[in-house]
């Protein structure tokens, strides 16, 4: 496989072409977890991989509780559904908690805050009574418990998440709530620590590959160790194959053609570059034109055609209009940017509101 190769089959694997499922709650959860920091882009990029959802119905699944928002793997914020939150915190909840112990200990958060918070959280979410970070804070406050501090703050609610004490509740219009997750969440099916790891890993390589060992430690926020343990349990459901020094994980259905120029506007964070942690691949295409600044997509949003990141683009969007402006790094045929309008046709459509393309 050469990195056009790769890319072309992990396009596929994502369904970001020909899109299989309908519903919000069937794509996270085929995916595994999607990050989701850029909570309106994560959004597109789920409707991205979906049969035509649009903004509101992908809002109308988080507010039912079919997919939640909370801080899984690395960790960071990810949508994930409540047949899998569970076990994959108890998978990595241990790992994420030994690698920010520098940062409590900087916040000075020790066990006795964590504790307090808890029981605090506890309290006044009960009946499902869904609260906001705010109103947390206030709660907090009241029974003594110091939340001063944007970062104190979101350490005690994160630490109640990774304890699987909390999770996301109904917006409350554009604010965010919390949730008890044992009144948010129905029971689920038990996974022990090796079908978790086997679970996780051929959701990863499944939907990510060609993927390498680390790519799939980097995006689990598992150890090396604990990586390599996963790909030996789910390992002879892959196909495998050696480019250079690097061993690459797929699964094994033959690669489907893509009718080039195959073009998709990707929001920051989206799982077909963050889930690796090599991303070489997808940069062939400016290193070989000779672009000196290649775009970092954990700052903005970018461009792709063929899987290889060509360009940026930005949105912004008012309650009746939108505007999506893209600025390619490469020149851009008369067919590329028919292709990209398509694109553009496609975010008005989910946006359900008109959309303006500006070409730099």
């Amino acid at each position: 496989m050469r990195s056009l190769d790769i890319c072309g089959r992990r396009l596929v694997n994502q369904h970001l072409v020909k899109p299989k499922h309908r519903t919000a709650r069937d794509i996270v959860q085929f995916l595994g977890a999607v990050q989701a920091q850029d909570y309106a882009g994560a959004k597109w990029a789920i409707a991205q991989r979906s049969k035509g959802l649009t903004d509101a119905d992908v809002e109308q699944e988080i507010h039912d509780g079919a997919i939640l928002r909370t801080h899984l793997l690395r960790p960071t914020w990810h949508f994930v559904t409540p047949a899998d939150i569970r076990w994959m915190l108890a998978l990595t909840g241990s790992r994420v908690k030994a690698i920010l112990k520098h940062y409590d200990r900087t916040l000075g958060i020790g066990d006795g805050a964590c504790r307090r918070s808890r029981a605090v959280f506890s309290k006044v979410l009960k009946d499902g009574n869904h609260l906001t970070r705010a109103e947390l804070a206030q709660a907090l406050t009241k029974a003594g418990v110091r939340s001063d501090g944007t970062q104190r703050l979101a350490r005690l609610v994160m630490h109640s998440e990774q304890d699987g004490l909390i999770c996301s509740g109904p917006r409350r219009g554009k604010q965010f709530t919390y949730a008890l997750l044992e009144e948010r969440v129905p029971a689920a099916k038990h996974l022990n620590r090796d079908e978790a790891l086997r679970e996780l890993a051929m959701r990863y390589f499944t939907t990510r590959g060609p993927a390498t060992t680390d790519d799939f430690a980097w995006w689990s926020g598992l150890t090396k160790a604990d990586a390599k343990e996963g790909v030996r349990a789910a390992e002879s459901l892959l196909a495998h194959e050696v480019i250079g020094d690097r061993s690459y994980w797929f699964p094994p259905a033959r690669a489907a053609k893509i009718k080039s120029p195959f073009v998709r506007l990707l929001s920051n964070y989206d799982e077909y570059f963050i889930g690796h942690k090599d991303r070489s691949a997808i940069h062939a295409h400016l290193r070989s034109s000779g672009v000196k600044r290649i775009p970092s997509a954990l700052f903005g949003h970018i461009l792709t055609i063929d899987g290889q990141v060509v360009g940026e683009w930005e949105r912004a969007i008012t309650a009746k209009s939108a505007v999506v402006r893209v600025k390619p790094l490469t020149p851009i045929t008369k067919t590329a940017h028919r292709a990209i309008a398509a694109e553009v046709s496609r975010f008005s459509e989910f946006l359900e509101t008109p959309v303006a393309l500006r070409i730099g």
